[in-house]
């Protein structure tokens, strides 16, 4: 199966030379996501719970686009600002991953803002 970019006017739109989201092979890639407001394309959320949730709230529209939901998720990348705030994000993550969560990495990096707190890329299987 080729690849597959999927577009849609729902997803935050990209701020560089990247698709949002790319399917192939039964996979669906979803690039890193910060905490953008679909409407505004500006920040979301001053905290790192915040500007998780919105992430999740993202990315979890842009796996339905595609015919997936966050069930699917079978690799999550969380990159935070400050890896002090993982308890944070960790509280938010988990009730979007009550069951059966992915695997998962978390490690603090420098992101492309200074207003982005978190950034989290997701790869789903939809068989």
């Amino acid at each position: 199966m080729p690849k597959k970019v999927v577009q849609s006017q729902k997803f935050p739109k990209p701020v560089g030379p990247y698709s949002v989201v790319t399917e192939a092979g039964g996979f669906v890639f979803v690039s890193g996501q910060v905490a953008l407001d679909r409407a505004t394309g500006q920040v979301s959320g001053k905290s790192v719970a915040e500007q998780t949730r919105t992430i999740l709230e993202n990315i979890k529209l842009i796996l339905e686009e595609c015919g997936a939901s966050l069930k699917d998720v079978v690799k999550a990348n969380v990159y935070l600002a400050d890896i002090s705030t993982f308890n944070e994000m960790n509280e938010v993550y988990k009730q979007y991953f009550p069951e059966n969560p992915p695997a998962r990495t978390t490690v603090q990096a420098t992101l492309a803002k200074k207003e982005y707190l978190v950034e989290i890329d997701v790869i789903a299987y939809k068989g």
